[in-house]
């Protein structure tokens, strides 16, 4: 069965049949969240999303918020978008540093962070892009923010080389300031696998 690709107002559970099931529900989308999630150097970390993951995240924001039909139209608008499309891998990158004056510190040292992502597919670089329609996420001063939505676009062939199981597939950031890299396991690796068409 071919994986979806957008997230339909049809889609949608009932509020109660939601609250009925989230527990269940929330223990089942970390299972799969671990399995889609990369630390890369001390505190960054990719959650490479899906049309599962998104519609967690959808249904959670209805839980909490609340606000019914009026409020779905623009969380399907914000999470939408995050859904692979068949031919790229997306992933949430987040700063994670519970320390606050360190974290500002930091953030400050990583303008323009999302200009030097990448993975390399067996020797082949396919480069994060970040959408034209996302929002600066570096401030004027020059700090970037602890979030960061990225888009990894494939071609046939880079496609071809990451369900290559001899195929080395490593997630780098080269930012001057944070140079780290890892390679990714065989089990996040067939899991990402699966959002291509």
């Amino acid at each position: 069965m071919a994986a979806k690709r957008a997230i339909t107002p049809g889609d949608i559970l009932p509020y109660e049949t939601y609250a009925d099931e989230r527990k269940d529900r929330r223990v089942r989308i970390t299972e799969m969240k671990r399995a889609r999630r990369v630390a890369v150097g001390p505190f960054a970390t990719f959650y490479f999303e899906n049309y599962d993951t998104m519609f967690h995240q959808v249904h959670e924001m209805l839980h909490i918020e609340r606000g019914g039909a009026e409020q779905l139209a623009d969380e399907l608008a914000a999470y939408n978008p995050l859904i692979p499309n068949g031919s790229e891998l997306v992933a949430t990158l987040m700063f994670e540093i519970d320390d606050e004056v360190r974290r500002d510190r930091e953030l400050r040292r990583l303008t323009g962070v999302e200009n030097h992502v990448y993975l390399e597919v067996g020797g082949l670089r396919v480069s994060a892009v970040v959408p034209p329609d996302d929002v600066e996420r570096t401030k004027a001063d020059g700090k970037t923010s602890s979030v960061h939505f990225l888009h990894f676009p494939f071609t046939a062939q880079e496609i071809e080389k990451f369900r290559d199981p001899k195929a080395q597939v490593i997630l780098a950031i080269a930012h001057p300031n944070y140079g780290h890299m890892a390679l990714i396991e065989n089990a996040v690796r067939a899991s990402l696998a699966a959002d291509f068409a």
